[in-house]
């Protein structure tokens, strides 16, 4: 199963994204059409729809509700399973916040992490990489131009 960051979702929904090609190889050879080969929260589809839609970041920004009916879609696909905080994520992401000497631009992909870790998901599917090598636990499927 791999975990899938806000980026990797980006990177395969927006086709300007520099990581298009190789987050499109990844759904494809990993994710589609194998039920329950990928996992996703709330916290990523939250984000996700926050990205798509900034017109700072893409000529062609999507439209919330075309934003909404994506997340829709992961939210229901046979390929996700859905992984929801547990009485072990928070702990976790305090403790790496502290161990690792993590500030303010890192919590949320702490907590993500913190949350499938503690879900038992050892592989992540993200372009930014270095958000999640720091905390050693996870094989890390590098998606780039």
């Amino acid at each position: 199963m791999i975990a899938l960051d806000t980026s990797f979702l980006v990177g395969l929904t927006i086709r300007e994204h520099p990581a298009h090609a190789s987050c499109l190889q990844l759904f494809e050879t990993s994710i589609l059409g194998n039920p329950s080969s990928a996992a996703i929260c709330a916290q990523i589809m939250g984000e996700f729809a926050h990205v798509v839609t900034d017109p700072k970041r893409f000529s062609q920004p999507l439209t919330m509700p075309d934003a909404l009916a994506i997340c829709r879609q992961w939210w229901q696909a046979e390929e996700c399973r859905i992984v929801e905080p547990s009485a072990h994520s928070f702990p976790l992401f305090l403790d790496w916040m502290r161990r690792h000497r993590l500030g303010r631009k890192r919590v949320l992909d702490t907590l993500l992490a913190a949350n499938y870790h503690s879900a038992g998901i050892q592989r992540i599917a993200t372009t930014d990489w270095r958000d999640f090598h720091i905390f050693g636990v996870f094989e890390i499927h590098r998606l780039h131009a």
